[in-house]
């Protein structure tokens, strides 16, 4: 039952109260009198951090009924936490870990792990495949959706262990309008806005803008810069056809960080008798040039038609083309240099790097839902076709001196910096284009099918498949060194040789689950679940190596899901608890077999947890959206060998801590809401081999816990003020590593941000 918090009258009040007012009117002109018996009326149940179903067609049951771990990270949680981005808004979610990159200076967006598995390469928006290395605004995001264990059977390629759907706000019939100023340390401004429009009686139109300019808390020189649209207008709302024309528009312009050296840090590691008793650097400081520069265009265009049948079925057609531009030059730091006691001479190395990429995608859907029954089962069916054409091409640049394919370069002057007082106003050179470049092509034919039979009330069964044909084509310019020579024969070193790979092939994944419904509020599932990913599965770029996952010599890994778990809704629906065990295994991973001196996929990553979330209302004005999550993982004769350290065994999976934990909650009194939360992550390991040589710098990330906290007042019907405050107790922590250990990024240190919002 919902609990109405403001005074307002909804029309059903407004009729009764008239049809009262008219009672003794009626009566006097009747002999008789009329007795109308008791009337109770119930609104709708309205709790805004907890969601009942997945906007996912594919997803046919309500979520306390579907076999899998689900989590809907809805506005509202957003909107008290003060949430920009898709990283921040994860945090409301265990299990997922953000990172920092390749060793060297790379910086690649939205990266993350989820399950102790990569993820990035998995976010999707309205279902449809998201590519690019960008950070991702939620200004247009109705909610998130986590849907956690290999759902190969749902997307298709790569979804070791689920996948981010980002569902998009729409046109609907409320004309309601909210805007919202925001101030915050660090000088950080941000405007946002959503109008939605009715016009007419089923049409309507909406429109969300956004725009941003800052600073980043506990850095000097790192800016974030960004403005962005999104309109969109719907027709037929209402009716039984409605069509969705809607797209996204986003430009940033920000000063990228390339970290700071992790001298000093409890548990830093040195060679060097100087550096290794060192002590840290100021957190402010930017290593980089204020030439630095990252730049990032992305546009989408969607239309949407959806047209319910006579027999309560819905066909949907869905067609998007998407392309993202991201051009960004960055200096990263590496390797610390001290020759005498005095720390005032110690330096650190620069390194300049520049990424040139384009991401494109054009995909339609086709699909159905329909229920019906076969007897004494009731069946709730999706099924759908998917056709999807996907591309990425990125450019490569040097900064040595170089003859390539008979041009000759200068080598880009890279001075190194003062590790404690590093100077932005150097000069440094910008890589230079080598005509090497890798494009890559995917085109995908897929057909699925789900089908949740309901055999009883007590018992359901769900299934379903997916077969796909894809093919991946690798165009592209290498230049040839002396580690890759004996890959290009005929050619010499700094030759620029053609890399034309292709591979097609058939993909079926599956999923089925069980559910068992004790009481009409519960569920006790169990589930098994499989996904491939190919070659060249993440970024289309197929690789020669013998070595590389990415060879098309190669089978596609497939991860298997085991998961069982129990759901129920208490406090009158306000309240969901769920607990998931889980058993995810990806095998056919490639490993170096010391015996015959050759690489093949006999590799093993296996990864065992355990989940358990509580949303919704704890009473009628309180809030909560908890969970925590257990994991271990041990990798399986996973080999790999170089020329420095030999053969080396990996033990577990970099970046996956054994527990992690969160908590948002907030209580309203009155006027006035109180709120706050805390995240939690243990010790994530960098340091997964015996390998004596990369226990330098720092062999891990420390566990931490972080406290943020939010008040907001409502001044007037149509504004409100808050405040949020982002770890209150200033805590120093590692947020990222990059995988050599050298260089880091820090938590945001105590910070805060105003915002006024309005609604009219």
């Amino acid at each position: 039952m919902a609990h109405i918090r403001s005074r307002k009258h909804t029309h059903s009040s407004h009729l009764l109260a008239l049809f009262a007012a008219t009672l003794p009117a009626a009566a006097m002109a009747q002999e008789t009198e009329t007795s109308l018996p008791p009337m109770t009326v119930k609104a709708a149940a309205d709790v805004p951090f907890k969601a009942e179903k997945s906007a996912n067609s594919k997803l046919t049951q309500p979520l306390l009924d579907t076999p899998q771990t689900v989590q809907v990270i809805k506005k509202e949680v957003l909107q008290e936490q003060g949430a920009t981005s898709l990283m921040e808004a994860l945090r409301n979610t265990p299990g997922i870990t953000m990172q920092l990159g390749e060793n060297g200076n790379t910086s690649a967006g939205d990266t993350f792990q989820m399950r102790g598995f990569s993820t990035q390469t998995a976010t999707f928006v309205d279902g449809i495949r998201d590519l690019g290395a960008v950070s991702r605004d939620v200004f247009n995001i109705e909610q998130i959706e986590v849907v956690k264990g290999p759902a190969g059977s749902d997307i298709g390629r790569g979804a070791s262990s689920g996948y981010i759907n980002l569902i998009s706000k729409l046109p609907g019939l409320d004309s309601i309008n909210t805007a919202s100023v925001a101030v915050g340390t660090a000088n950080k401004t941000r405007l946002s806005a959503d109008f939605n429009q009715k016009v007419g009686e089923t049409a309507a139109v909406r429109v969300n803008v956004m725009a941003q300019d800052g600073g980043v808390d506990g850095r000097d020189e790192v800016k974030n810069s960004g403005i962005a649209i999104a309109p969109a207008f719907a027709l037929g709302l209402g009716t039984p056809t409605r069509f969705y024309f809607y797209s996204q528009h986003v430009r940033q312009n920000n000063t990228p960080d390339g970290g700071i050296p992790t001298i000093g840090v409890d548990g830093f590691v040195s060679t060097n008798a100087f550096l290794k008793n060192g002590g840290k650097v100021d957190r402010e400081n930017y290593y980089g040039s204020k030439n630095d520069y990252e730049k990032v265009d992305a546009d989408m265009v969607t239309a949407k038609f959806e047209h319910d049948l006579s027999n309560g079925a819905t066909v949907r057609n869905i067609t998007r083309y998407g392309i993202t531009k991201m051009d960004r030059v960055m200096t990263g730091i590496n390797t610390l240099a001290a020759t005498s006691a005095d720390p005032s001479t110690w330096t650190v190395a620069r390194l300049r790097q520049r990424t040139d990429q384009e991401n494109e995608i054009f995909a339609n859907q086709t699909s159905l839902n329909a229920e019906f029954a076969t007897g004494f089962v009731k069946h709730s069916l999706a099924a759908g076709v998917e056709l999807m054409y996907e591309r990425q091409k990125t450019r490569s640049f040097g900064t040595g001196a170089a003859t390539i394919n008979g041009v000759t370069y200068a080598a880009i002057a890279n001075p190194v910096a003062n590790l404690y007082n590093p100077d932005s106003s150097t000069t440094l050179g910008t890589p230079y284009a080598t005509g090497a470049y890798v494009d890559g092509k995917t085109t995908t034919a897929a057909f699925y099918l789900f089908d949740t039979l309901k055999l009883s009330e007590r018992w359901m069964i769900n299934g379903g498949f997916r077969a796909e044909h894809y093919k991946t084509t690798t165009e592209g310019r290498t230049v040839v060194t002396a580690n890759n020579l004996l890959l290009y024969p005929g050619y010499a070193v700094n030759d620029l040789a053609p890399d034309n790979l292709e591979v097609s092939d058939n993909l079926f994944s599956w999923k089925v689950g069980a559910v068992y419904k004790p009481a009409a509020n519960g569920s006790i599932y169990a589930a098994y679940a499989n996904s491939l990913t190919p070659p060249g599965g993440a970024n289309f770029a197929l690789s020669a190596s013998s070595s590389s996952t990415s060879n098309p010599a190669f089978d596609p890994q497939e991860t298997i899901n085991m998961e069982i778990g129990t759901k129920w809704d208490l406090l009158d629906k306000r309240l969901n608890l769920a607990l998931a065990v889980y058993r995810t295994e990806n095998d056919k991973q490639v490993s170096y077999n010391a015996v015959d001196s050759t690489y093949s996929q006999f590799g093993k990553t296996r990864v065992e947890g355990v989940e358990l979330s509580a949303v919704g209302q704890l009473t009628n004005f309180w809030q909560v959206s908890a969970g925590i999550a257990q994991m271990r993982t041990k990798a399986l004769d996973n080999y790999s060998f170089s020329t420095t350290n030999g053969v080396t065994s990996s033990t577990g999976v970099r970046w996956s801590p054994d527990l992690t934990a969160t908590l948002w909650t907030s209580y309203t009194l009155g006027d006035l809401t109180l709120g706050g939360g805390v995240r939690y992550v243990s010790e994530q390991k960098r340091l997964i081999t015996g390998d004596s040589a990369a226990a330098t710098n720092m062999p891990n990330i420390p566990s931490y816990w972080v406290t943020d906290l939010m008040a907001a007042y409502k001044l007037s019907k149509n504004t409100n003020l808050r405040l949020n405050v982002y770890n209150l107790f200033d805590e120093e922590y590692i947020s990222t590593l990059n995988n050599s250990g050298a260089r880091m990024t820090l938590g945001t240190p105590r910070s805060a941000m105003l915002s006024a919002n309005f609604t009219f």
